[in-house]
């Protein structure tokens, strides 16, 4: 009897290992503002999120061998990936997630584990955690850090659109996103939204999207406020700059709860990576009035800007024709021009 309990207890003991799921990539996020360029294998940027935000995309483009994350048409994160290697391609094209499953095992490849799964195609190709050499090396799947597909997995709903890209096949954008959405949540179409004009200081339209969550993009090295609303872009205008630049970077704010619609917002700063002990902190008015802002969209836009919306503010691009250089600022409500 003692022979049989010593081999049982050794049976236990390798048990746990033989089913142990190991773990890649990355255990946290890099700063927010991190250039996508700059990530290496492993790692990724989780810049937050709440699905009460609006609608969520995902873009990924198998050139760049990276997933970029929208919510809302803001870019929350982005992450390292290594997709199909040659003979097990990954396709490109308009996706949905058609299953979830945390604790997913490969029925084609030796019971393989398959971290937070998110199917994608019936055949096989899914989303979930994976080997990240730096290059393609999956049988057609993306592969995502560990942590990064835990965080991706809580965030999504079935149905979700995922878009796969590369070059030669799709357009531009979709291949290098920027950090705005380039494809409306609900279909997975590239969006192409047409620059202002010369003499066009901003355009105003709630009728693509007439309710859902509104958003908010400030890119400062485009002088450029973009509002989304339901994913959708509603409006976008040109804004100036006081005082000269504010500091680089990428920070992300909120309006305060508590403010009446018919008054000026109270915005606080969010902790996102690299800013956390920014987190709760009040944004004085000296700050919010480095902002110009037209007077004809502010009138449009300060009856959305209730509790909860939230503004990103980057020197990152969303514009393909700009260049500039990088300021940051912040407005609530700015002086008249």
């Amino acid at each position: 009897m003692t022979r049989i309990a010593l081999a049982l207890l050794a049976l236990l003991a390798v048990v746990p290992t033989a089913l142990a799921v190991p773990s890649w990539g990355a255990k946290t996020s890099r700063p927010a503002d991190t250039v996508p360029a700059a990530l290496h294998p492993g790692e990724w940027v989780w810049g937050g999120d709440a699905k009460a935000m609006g609608p969520m995309a995902v873009v990924v483009s198998l050139t760049e061998q990276r997933a970029y994350v929208y919510r809302n048409g803001l870019l929350v994160a982005v992450s390292t990936v290594s997709t199909g290697k040659p003979g097990h391609e990954t396709p490109t094209g308009v996706f949905t997630i058609l299953q979830k499953d945390k604790d997913h095992r490969s029925s084609k490849y030796n019971d393989a584990p398959m971290p937070y799964q998110e199917r994608l195609t019936w055949d096989g190709v899914a989303l979930h955690a994976g080997g990240l050499p730096g290059y393609p090396e999956s049988h057609g799947c993306v592969h995502l850090p560990t942590e990064f597909a835990r965080l991706l997995f809580g965030a999504t709903n079935m149905g979700m659109v995922v878009v796969i890209a590369k070059d030669g096949v799709s357009p531009s954008e979709l291949v290098h996103p920027r950090v705005a959405s380039p494809i409306d949540p609900g279909t997975g179409k590239e969006v192409l939204a047409a620059p202002l004009g010369v003499q066009e200081q901003f355009r105003w339209q709630p009728e693509r999207a007439p309710t859902g969550v509104l958003s908010l993009l400030l890119s400062t090295s485009d002088a450029r406020l973009f509002a989304y609303r339901d994913g959708k872009e509603i409006g976008r205008a040109r804004v100036g700059f006081r005082d000269g630049a504010a500091p680089a970077g990428t920070r992300a704010f909120m309006v305060a709860d508590g403010v009446a619609p018919a008054t000026a917002p109270s915005w606080v700063e969010i902790g996102i990576p690299g800013q956390e002990a920014a987190s709760g902190t009040v944004v004085a008015r000296a700050e919010e009035d480095k902002i110009l802002l037209q007077p004809g969209f502010r009138s449009q836009l300060q009856p959305l800007l209730r509790p909860g919306v939230v503004l990103l503010v980057t020197d990152k691009h969303v514009l393909a024709d700009t260049t500039g250089a990088s300021l940051q600022v912040l407005n609530a409500d700015p002086p008249e021009l």
